[in-house]
């Protein structure tokens, strides 16, 4: 199995995927929210998408939360995301930049258990 760092995300760009995340289901945690679209089509792949508002700092706290939040996804996506869903990481203030990366791992796959539960 690759490294972690070698793994490449297929991300979001269009912001018609973004709305449709957030009209999904969602779970929070202590560092993060995370919305998750199971999309209705043949694509299998797993798509993600990160985004933090201006809450969360300037333009180098954002940038850094993004980054932190891209590095947890590519560690625990490809074994815990389901085929076929969109997620959406949202930075929170102050908690993803700081937040203990092994803690940030441990928030997602929290997120993505409670998530991918029946309803």
């Amino acid at each position: 199995m690759p490294s972690a760092a070698s793994l490449r995300l297929n991300v979001l760009k269009n912001r018609s995927d973004f709305l449709r995340a957030a009209r999904a289901r969602r779970q929070g945690t202590a560092s993060m929210m995370v919305q998750m679209h199971a999309r209705r089509d043949d694509d299998p792949a797993t798509r993600v998408g990160f985004t933090c508002s201006k809450k969360v700092g300037n333009a180098v706290a954002r940038n850094r939360a993004k980054r932190r939040l891209r590095e947890a996804a590519r560690a625990v996506l490809p074994e815990h995301g389901n085929q076929g869903c969109d997620y959406v990481l949202i930075g929170r203030a102050e908690t993803t930049a700081s937040r203990p990366f092994d803690l940030l791992v441990g928030d997602l796959r929290y997120a993505l258990k409670k998530l991918h539960a029946p309803k």
